[in-house]
This record gives structure tokens, sequence and C-alpha cells, in this order.
């Protein structure tokens, strides 16, 4: 009867319920471990466990974050003048509840793009959609989705991505083409969903890197209103990193 149970579980894809008992009949603890009610609970608890891990699994692959990032790992040192409070509210990931935005500045290697990891890994832990792109590199990947007819795909993939990190921007201007794209990701995202972006530049200049006055305008009011904003200050940590080795 147990293997007949057992060959079933794997048949309906029940693979953390299939181990849990599997484990169990190892030991002889379903006879003598559990009553009914708690080996039931027992089996049912692992099967969510497993399907959670499965699904936190498959949303961080598909993420492609930069990093491997934690926020256990962050860097508070006052130098850095990060706010640990403000860093682990948006660790619980309530602000993609709130369908609000994360602006990151701060001067290259300060661990910008790390942070932005650690909160989107935070993310796929919680069950959310999240995927991490380097701007510049995002705009080829338009670019060449308006020439092979994809286009619309990738906008609406970008569209039902609970959290869109966008890292590297600004590092030049944009041209007219990845100007309404943006204004389209923005737009389209706007008070649905939650966008991460993490730039060397201060926001303040964002306006002259987006060009086009009404086309800035829109896009930065719409990031912009419904944003927390984290400057991070300090030393390269990448270099920092480096003379220590």
């Amino acid at each position: 009867m147990n293997e007949k149970t057992m060959e079933l579980m794997k048949q309906m894809r029940f693979f953390g319920m299939h181990r849990a008992f599997a484990a169990t009949m190892e030991t002889g603890g379903a006879d003598t471990t559990y009553t009914n009610d708690e080996l039931i609970a027992y089996l049912i608890q692992s099967e969510w466990d497993d399907r959670r891990n499965r699904r936190i699994e498959r949303l961080t692959k598909s993420a492609r974050f930069r990093y491997t990032a934690v926020m256990e790992a962050l860097d508070y040192r006052p130098s850095r003048q990060l706010d640990k409070n403000l860093v682990q509210r948006l660790g619980s990931c309530g602000f993609i509840r709130k369908r609000e935005n994360i602006l990151v500045t701060g001067s290259t290697g300060v661990g910008k793009s790390y942070l932005a990891s650690a909160i989107g890994h935070q993310a796929c832990s919680m069950g959310y959609r999240t995927m991490y792109f380097n701007t510049a590199k995002l705009f080829t990947l338009l670019k060449t989705s308006k020439a092979d007819g994809s286009y619309l795909k990738q906008i609406n993939r970008l569209e039902r991505q609970d959290l869109l990190i966008l890292d590297d921007f600004g590092l030049k201007p944009l041209d007219n083409i990845n100007r309404h794209s943006l204004m389209e990701i923005i737009e389209d995202r706007h008070g649905k969903r939650s966008t991460i972006i993490a730039s060397q530049l201060p926001v303040e200049v964002w306006h002259d890197i987006i060009g086009e006055k009404t086309l800035a305008d829109a896009i930065l009011d719409r990031l912009v209103h419904t944003a927390h904003r984290i400057d991070i200050k300090g030393e390269s940590m990448r270099r920092k990193l480096k003379n220590k080795n």
C-alpha cells in the first residue's frame, strides 16, 4: 500500500510530500511518531514548503540578478549614510504591495547594484516576479525586438513583473527610441507595479539624461512621485575589496 501511495504522489507531482513520506517510512515514524492528523499535516506542510522553494528558485533564476546578494551582508558603516531602518523596511517588500518605486544613487562601486539585487532577492523569496536589467542592455534588446517584431512581447513581459530593476541608468543620454521605450515601460507600470532604478547620477540630472522636456517631465513625474530615495555615500566597495586582496 505504501509503495502504491508513493507512486501516486510522484505521478501527481507531489514531490515534497513524496520525499517526506519516504523519509517517514524509512524511520518507521508513520506508525509510531505521528497520529493520523499529524501525519497528514506534516505531509501537506512538506509539499507546501517544496512548492514554495521551487517557485523561489524559478523566480530567482528568471530574474537574472547581477549579484547573489543578501540583505544581511549590506554595509551600514556611518560613512555610507545608508538608512538601515529604511532599507530593512524596503526589504520587507511592502513597497511592492503599495506599488512604490525605489531610486538608488551614488558613485561608482558604492554598492547600488548590490543593494538593488538584495531587495530583488527578497522579492523573489516572497513570491514576487522580478527582473533585473542593465539599462543599456535592455534598450539594446528592445531595439532588436523592434526589428524582429517581438517588441510588444518584450514590453508586455516587463509590464507583468511585480518588480523591475533597471541598473546603471543614465551612463549616456537617451536617444529618441530609448526615450520612448522608457516612457512606455514606466507608463505601463505606473500605479500597478514597482520599479527600482540605480544610477551613478543624482536624480536632479536625470531630466537632462532623458532629454526632450515633455517626455522627461512625464517619466520623472511617474517615477519620483511614489519613490523611496537612497543616496549611498562613501568609497568604492570594489576598490576597497581589491586593496584588501
